[in-house]
C-alpha cells in the first residue's frame, strides 16, 4: 500500500501513510475543509436567521 499523501510505501504502525509528517498533513487538510463528504445542499445562514423571525422581525422561540 502507498501512502495516501506522497505516494510512498506505507509503514505498518502508520497505514495508510508512510511517516507522521504524512499524517498530520492528512489531518490538516480535513480541519481544513480540503475534503469533502457529498451531501444535500444547506441554505445560507442568511435564510435560516430570516425563516426563525415572525413577520415583524422579531426572533420566534422554539
Amino acid at each position: 500500500m502507498s501512502c495516501r499523501v506522497c505516494g510512498k510505501p506505507a509503514v505498518d504502525r502508520l497505514v495508510p501513510f508512510c511517516s507522521r509528517r504524512c499524517a498530520d498533513v492528512d489531518l490538516a487538510r480535513w480541519l481544513r475543509g480540503d475534503y469533502a463528504i457529498p451531501g444535500p445542499a444547506i441554505e445560507p445562514l442568511e435564510n435560516a436567521i430570516e425563516d426563525e423571525t415572525d413577520p415583524s422581525g422579531t426572533p420566534r422561540l422554539h
